[in-house]
């Protein structure tokens, strides 16, 4: 992966507490997809990546902070994803920011991270005291993670996957144990992957060694999801898939990039335990 001088990662950065939208840095998405074979216009899924922002903060006009949840959704055909670490300081840049209102906020977010990511973001910001009843939990389907396995990957390996040629299913399996690295700082990325699929069943002995062989490859949590995408469709040929993987916050913010081959497909709606 390639990064320019001009990236947050890697480096000591001060804190701006004061708005400025221009700490905002962009990845071009074709650098990865190149990579796993696709091209911009020929992709094959639909989604977006889905971001928590839980330290959102700003002044009101009276100098009162003020702090609520927001929710960012980058979508998949956008031309750029947003470096993390950026984004974590655009967000705090916003602390010592007066607004009139949070519809004001929303607005300059809208604004400001849909001409970085070249395409329409969404945000939603949300008053805490309206996430009282929020649902936290595990991944709807069957975990995979009691399986008896012998591990011997810890780099992608898509030789693992196979299916059973004499059974067709739908099922949704998931497995904690996804793990990946910053391909910058080489810093862990924890998450669950939720695989829903109809179609020849696939060997859940091998889809989970496939999931662990991740555990040492380096790449943004986007790319990941998306090359787990090609690798079971070019694998396992379904009929239908979504992949839908949840990162644990690594300073307030966590990244849940979805990705699925129909278009209607909505991801769960649901917090995990260690998010």
């Amino acid at each position: 992966m390639s990064i320019d001088k001009h990236s947050p990662l890697g480096r000591t950065t001060e804190y701006v507490s004061v708005y400025s939208p221009e700490l905002l840095y962009p990845i071009p998405r074709r650098q990865s997809r190149e990579g796993l074979g696709l091209h911009s216009g020929e992709l094959p899924f639909f989604g977006a990546d889905i971001w928590t922002g839980y330290e959102l903060s700003w002044l009101d006009e009276g100098g009162k902070p003020q702090v609520m949840l927001a929710q960012f959704q980058v979508p998949c055909d956008s031309e750029f994803i947003i470096e993390s670490k950026s984004f974590k300081l655009y967000l705090n840049s916003f602390n010592q920011t007066r607004f009139s209102a949070a519809d004001q906020v929303r607005e300059r977010m809208l604004a400001d991270l849909s001409s970085v990511a070249g395409a329409p973001v969404e945000v939603t910001l949300t008053p805490l005291a309206q996430l009282q009843n929020t649902s936290v939990g595990q991944p709807g389907g069957e975990c995979l993670d009691a399986l008896p396995l012998n591990v011997t990957h810890y780099h992608p390996e898509p030789g693992l996957l196979k299916v059973d040629d004499s059974k067709e299913v739908e099922e949704t399996l998931y497995s904690d144990l996804l793990k990946s690295n910053c391909p910058v700082t080489g810093q862990p990325d924890w998450a669950s992957v939720q695989i829903h699929y109809r179609g020849r069943a696939i060997d859940r002995t091998a889809l989970l060694a496939y999931i662990i062989s991740f555990r040492e490859h380096q790449d943004f949590h986007e790319n990941c999801v998306e090359r787990m995408f090609v690798d079971l469709m070019a694998r396992c040929q379904p009929q239908c898939l979504s992949v839908f993987a949840r990162y644990t916050r690594r300073g307030g913010l966590d990244i849940n990039p979805f990705r699925s081959s129909d278009p209607d497909a909505q991801p769960e709606p649901l917090r995990l335990v260690r998010q």
